[in-house]
């Protein structure tokens, strides 16, 4: 009677494991536990402003450039509005989730300002990005390394992209308006 047993709990820790959501064991040894977003593109409506964040694949080959971009489009009533920004507008920063990495977006913060046509959206292409301390996981230091030589290391990408400007209001006394648009997009890149 201890062997059907035994032998049921086995093909039932199986069946459990198998059906579970994507499960891999990190290079930095964590259990890691997501569900894919499968989204290619996002498209947020804020205001007078639609933010867009597109990969143009939902899966690249190592080595393979990345395309990833993000937009901006004012569609509201006046012919064209400025918008101030840091050096850009937009933010492109993700994690790679089969690691439990975060690969930050910095930038220098100037005061720009960009001027926005009615229905003619601006674009800006994700360039490398990412850093690390003397202090950071060994491991973590070469995978951005590798991120800046050779592109994206394999793995699965979730872009939290933003963004984020202000414009002046028409009304003496009002205050600027802020704006801090986010969207998600994710990828993968495999061997």
């Amino acid at each position: 009677m201890g062997k059907p047993f035994l032998l049921q709990f086995i093909i039932i820790m199986f069946v459990l494991t198998s059906c579970a959501s994507s499960t891999l064991d990190g290079e930095n040894g964590a259990d890691l536990t997501y569900e894919p977003l499968n989204r290619q593109r996002a498209e947020v409506t804020e205001g007078d402003f639609v933010y867009r964040l597109v990969t143009e694949k939902p899966e690249y080959r190592e080595g393979e450039p990345v395309i990833l971009y993000a937009e901006l489009e004012y569609v509201g009533d006046k012919e064209e509005v400025t918008i101030y920004h840091a050096a850009s507008p937009f933010y492109f920063p993700m994690t790679e989730k089969t690691r439990g990495y975060s690969i930050e977006y910095n930038m220098p913060q100037p005061l720009i300002s960009t001027t926005l046509k009615r229905g003619e959206p601006i674009r800006e292409d994700y360039s490398k990005s990412g850093g690390y301390s003397q202090e950071d996981d060994p491991q973590y230091i070469a995978f951005i390394k590798k991120l800046w030589d050779s592109g994206f290391p394999a793995g699965y990408y979730v872009v939290g992209g933003v963004a984020e400007f202000w414009i002046e209001l028409d009304k003496v006394g009002q205050e600027n308006e802020e704006y801090r648009i986010k969207a998600e997009i994710d990828f993968r890149v495999v061997e």
